[in-house]
């Protein structure tokens, strides 16, 4: 539990550039898929967005930022459905 408290100091004391990375990562794969369109690595779009999706979500859990929490938490659901789809486990 110890971990736990000092990890979260950490992105705490730094949140700033958590969440600045988060946001940089989640335009990067709104511009692949936008850039690429058909073409895109979607695979790699999913997991890199449900990434930065899990950083955001827990920079806002942290904050107390109940808004950004809900919507992170989102776009983490929807990554894992974009990721199980991608994978073609799921038939389209």
């Amino acid at each position: 539990m110890g971990r736990v408290v000092a990890v979260n100091a950490y992105v705490m004391k730094h949140v700033r550039k958590f969440e600045l990375v988060g946001v940089l990562m989640r335009i990067t794969s709104f511009s692949l898929v936008s850039w690429l369109g058909p073409d895109s690595p979607f695979m790699f779009v999913w997991i890199f967005n449900t990434i930065d999706a899990v950083m955001l979500t827990w920079c806002s859990v942290l904050k107390r930022d109940v808004a950004y929490t809900i919507l992170n938490v989102f776009w983490v659901f929807l990554g894992i459905v974009g990721i199980v789809r991608a994978s073609g486990v799921v038939p389209h």
